[in-house]
């Protein structure tokens, strides 16, 4: 069943043409305002993770990653509650899918292994998996649980993995009901920079 809900789910990226900044900043507006669980729009969820990034002093790289990192769930239509219902639509592959033709692997692959290094970390320290929100342990079980060693060893080998786990870090923090932000507007500059 995850798997039909995956084809589909990557299917949905043709309704998506992404040609430009304004495009990118279109699905945000239009469809920023879902929430997947957590208290906090994706909007919300996107500015937050941007902005502690920068608060933390990570390169701007990073800060684009953690602004664009949930933006798969923005890319289909299979309901805010899919987690609950057994389903794992995959996200990360759907977002960093379609983004991958725009911006470069520094962006895109943090992206796309984001979901992989929340199984890291659980597998790096089991105290890790206490610390995350219910809907976010929720997915792990879907997304294939702790990593096993030998998956942690290859997760190890990929050249953005560092970079994976911080914008991880980020995605963790940022579900702060009523936290103040930037708004999308401040990293049109940011997006238009590395965006082919």
């Amino acid at each position: 069943m995850t798997e039909d809900f995956h084809t589909y789910s990557l299917a949905e990226k043709d309704m998506f043409q992404i040609t430009d900044v304004d495009d990118i900043l279109r699905v945000f507006h239009e469809r920023g305002n879902r929430h997947y669980g957590e208290e906090v729009s994706e909007l919300q969820h996107a500015l937050q993770a941007a902005e502690f990034a920068g608060q933390f002093g990570e390169p701007e790289g990073v800060v684009l990653s953690c602004l664009l990192h949930d933006f798969g769930h923005m890319l289909h239509d299979l309901g805010e509650e899919i987690a609950g219902q057994g389903v794992d639509a995959r996200h990360e592959e759907l977002g960093a899918t379609l983004l991958e033709s725009h911006f470069p692997k520094e962006i895109v692959d943090p992206i796309r292994l984001h979901v992989a290094a929340k199984r890291y970390l659980c597998w790096q320290d089991p105290g890790y998996s206490e610390g995350l929100s219910p809907s976010s342990k929720l997915s792990l079980n879907l997304q294939g649980g702790p990593m096993s060693n030998l998956e942690a060893t290859e997760f190890e080998r990929l050249p953005h993995y560092q970079q994976a786990v911080r914008v991880r870090r980020y995605d963790d923090m940022a579900k702060v009901p009523e936290m103040q932000t930037a708004d999308l507007s401040h990293y049109r500059a940011l997006i238009a920079k590395y965006m082919r």
